[in-house]
C-alpha cells in the first residue's frame, strides 16, 4: 500500500488539488463548513475537550484545524534548562547533523543547505549540531510555538513539491523535506542561531506566521526576507505560526547547545511545550 500510495503522489497533480482542498476549507457555507468538521472530528478522533471553542463556533473549516486550545491545555516546561517541543505530534527522526546533513529516514538523507535554501550561508554553522524532526497528524493541534527564546533574523519561503509527510512517504521519497513546499525560519537566541523549518505536504492549504509575510501559498519562486534587529522577539512557547492541514517542523540547533532526551526516538509522542531536550548552556 505504501509503495503504490508513493507511485500515485507523483502521478496527481499537488498543487491543483491542494488548491482545490483549501478552497474547500476556506468555505464558510455552513452546510459545507459544519459537515466537514464533524466528519473530520470523528474519523481522527479529535479531541475537542481541550479546544476552546466547541462545534458550531467555527467560521471555516481552516479556522477549526487551526483551532486555539483552552488556557492551561499546554503547561511548558521550565525554559531556562530545556529546549520545548514546538507541536503536538511525532517524532520523525532526531540525532546528531554529520557532515551537513540529516537522517530523514532509513537509508535517506538530506542536506542543511537544501532545506534551508542556502539562506544567508547560514547551513554550515549547523554542521555539528542537532536536529529534531516533528510530524503533525491530521487530529493533531496545528499551531506551531517557540522551542526556545529567539529573535527572528530572516526567513525564506522555498516553492516545492507536496508530496505528503507521513512516516510511510518520508521512508520512501529521497530528500522530501528538502523538496517540499516550506518557510524557513533563522531565529537568534540565547544560546546562539536555531532555525525551525515549517514543511508544507499534499493538501496542506497553507503555512502563515504570527508576524505579516510576503509569501503567498504555492508560489514559483523563492521569496527571501531579513528583519531588523529586535522586530520580532519571541519567548519560548510563544506561538509563532501555523498549518492550514497537516505536516511537518524541522528544528536545527548550532553545536553543543542542546542534548535530547533519551525518549525522543522515532515515533514518540509530543505535546508542544513538553521538555525535549536539556540546553547546554546558561540563559
Amino acid at each position: 500500500m505504501s509503495s503504490a500510495f508513493i507511485a500515485l503522489q507523483h502521478l496527481v497533480p499537488q498543487h491543483a488539488l491542494t488548491r482545490l482542498a483549501g478552497r474547500l476549507a476556506a468555505s464558510e457555507s455552513p452546510w459545507l463548513r459544519d459537515r466537514m468538521i464533524r466528519r473530520f472530528a470523528a474519523a481522527y478522533d479529535v479531541d475537542m475537550g481541550e479546544a476552546a471553542r466547541g462545534f458550531g463556533q467555527f467560521a471555516s473549516f481552516n479556522d477549526f484545524f487551526t483551532r486555539e486550545l483552552k488556557p492551561g491545555a499546554r503547561p511548558l516546561a521550565d525554559a531556562e534548562r530545556f529546549i520545548l517541543s514546538p507541536a503536538d505530534g511525532a517524532v520523525s527522526q532526531a540525532g546528531p547533523i554529520r557532515d551537513g546533513r540529516i537522517i530523514q529516514a532509513k537509508g535517506r538523507d538530506y542536506s542543511v543547505e537544501e532545506l534551508l535554501g542556502g539562506q544567508g550561508g547560514d547551513a554550515h554553522r549547523f554542521d555539528g549540531g542537532q536536529f529534531v524532526t516533528i510530524y503533525l497528524s491530521p487530529r493533531d493541534y496545528h499551531r506551531v510555538h517557540m522551542p526556545a527564546a529567539g529573535t527572528l533574523q530572516s526567513t525564506v519561503y522555498l516553492p516545492g513539491k507536496l508530496f505528503s509527510v507521513n512516516p510511510g512517504t518520508a521512508a520512501g521519497v529521497d530528500r522530501l523535506f528538502a523538496r517540499n513546499e516550506r518557510l524557513a525560519c533563522l531565529f537568534d537566541g540565547p544560546d546562539g542561531m536555531f532555525a525551525s523549518v515549517m514543511v508544507g505536504a499534499m493538501i496542506v492549504a497553507g503555512i502563515d506566521t504570527v508576524w505579516p509575510h510576503r509569501f503567498h501559498d504555492h508560489e514559483t519562486a523563492p521569496i527571501a526576507e531579513d528583519f531588523a534587529a529586535s522586530t520580532h522577539r519571541f519567548a519560548a512557547g510563544d506561538e509563532m505560526g501555523r498549518f492550514y492541514l497537516g505536516s511537518t517542523v524541522v528544528l536545527l540547533f548550532e553545536p553543543r547547545r542542546v542534548a535530547w532526551n533519551d525518549a525522543l526516538q522515532p515515533g514518540a509522542p509530543l505535546r508542544m511545550g513538553q521538555a525535549i531536550g536539556e540546553r547546554l548552556s546558561g540563559v
